[in-house]
C-alpha cells in the first residue's frame, strides 16, 4: 500500500504508536505509591495522601522538564525530581536513596507498560509490503532505546534513528534528512506521522516531506500560531485511509491532465 510518489513513512514513537503517557500514569497510580507510603510511614509516620501529593508533583516535573544531556544524564535529572517532590512535600533532609528507589521503580514499571498494539503492529507489517517504514523519535539515546526495545518494535522498521544520538533532533531539517539517505529516498517521497506539532509537523515541513499527518487523539483545536500538517486522524489505525486519500488524489490529477492533453 503506498500513495503514488510516496516510498517512506516515518513514525514518532511516544505517544503516537506506544501510549507513553499513559504508561507513566499507570507506573505512578499503581505502583510507586506503595513504595512512597511504606517509606514514609516507618521513617516519616506519613502516609497515603503525602505519597500522592509527591506522585502529583513528579508528574507535574516530568510534564515540564527540559534535558540537556550535556549538563546532566536524564537518569541524575529524574531521580533529583523524586528527590525534590519529596522535600517538597515532608520538608526536612533530601533522601536521595529513597528518590531514587522510587525512580527506578516508575521507570521499571512504565516499560512494562509500554507496548505495541496487535492492531497497530498489524498495521505496520501491511504499510512495509509497500512501503520503506523510520522510526523517527526525540530524547535521550539510553530511555528511547529501552523504551523501543520495551514494546519489541525494531522488526517493524527498516531503519530507527533517536534524536540524542544525533547532530540535532527534530524539527531540525537535518534529522529528516538524514532519516532520508538511510532509506535512499528523497523528502518528497516521505510522509511524517507524529502527535506534536512542533516537532513532528513542523519539522516535516522543514524538511521539505511530502507530507505531515498529525495524530490528534483528543482532536483539539490547536492555536493560530501553530504549524498547519496536511492530514489530521484521531487515531494511527487511520493512516492508510489517508495514504488511500493521497493515492486517490494524486490519481485524479493525472486523469485531468491527461484529459486536458486529448483536448488540447
Amino acid at each position: 500500500m503506498g500513495a503514488p510518489g510516496v516510498k517512506a513513512v516515518f513514525f514518532d514513537l511516544d505517544n503516537t504508536l506506544v501510549d507513553t503517557a499513559a504508561a507513566g500514569r499507570r507506573a505512578i497510580e499503581e505502583v510507586v505509591p506503595l513504595r512512597v507510603m511504606s517509606a514514609l510511614q516507618s521513617k516519616h509516620h506519613y502516609g497515603e495522601e503525602e505519597a500522592r501529593v509527591i506522585c502529583d508533583k513528579v508528574q507535574a516535573k516530568l510534564l515540564k522538564e527540559c534535558h540537556d544531556p550535556a549538563k546532566m544524564c536524564i537518569t541524575d535529572l529524574r531521580i533529583s525530581h523524586w528527590e525534590e517532590a519529596i522535600q517538597e512535600t515532608i520538608g526536612g533532609e533530601a533522601n536521595r536513596n529513597l528518590a531514587a528507589e522510587c525512580y527506578f521503580l516508575w521507570k521499571t514499571t512504565r516499560l512494562q507498560h509500554l507496548t505495541l498494539a496487535e492492531d497497530t503492529r498489524g498495521m505496520l507489517t501491511e504499510l512495509r509490503k509497500g512501503l520503506r517504514l523510520l522510526l523517527l523519535t526525540n530524547g535521550d539515546k539510553q530511555t528511547q532505546r529501552e523504551k523501543i526495545e520495551a514494546c519489541a518494535c525494531q522488526p517493524y522498521f527498516d531503519a530507527i534513528v533517536v534524536g540524542g544520538e544525533q547532530k540535532e533532533e527534530k524539527p531540525a531539517p537535518s534529522i529528516f534528512h538524514y532519516c532520508c539517505d538511510l532509506l535512499g529516498v528523497q523528502p518528497a517521497e516521505c510522509v511524517m506521522v507524529g502527535d506534536s506539532l512542533d516537532t513532528d509537523i513542523q519539522g516535516g515541513l522543514n524538511a521539505g516531506l511530502k507530507a505531515t499527518v498529525w495524530l490528534n487523539k483528543a482532536m483539539t483545536t490547536p492555536v493560530d500560531a501553530s504549524p498547519v500538517p496536511h492530514y489530521i486522524i484521531s487515531s494511527v489505525l487511520d493512516l492508510p485511509a489517508v495514504l488511500q486519500k493521497m493515492e486517490h488524489k494524486v490519481n485524479a490529477q493525472l486523469g485531468t491532465d491527461h484529459m486536458a492533453g486529448n483536448n488540447e
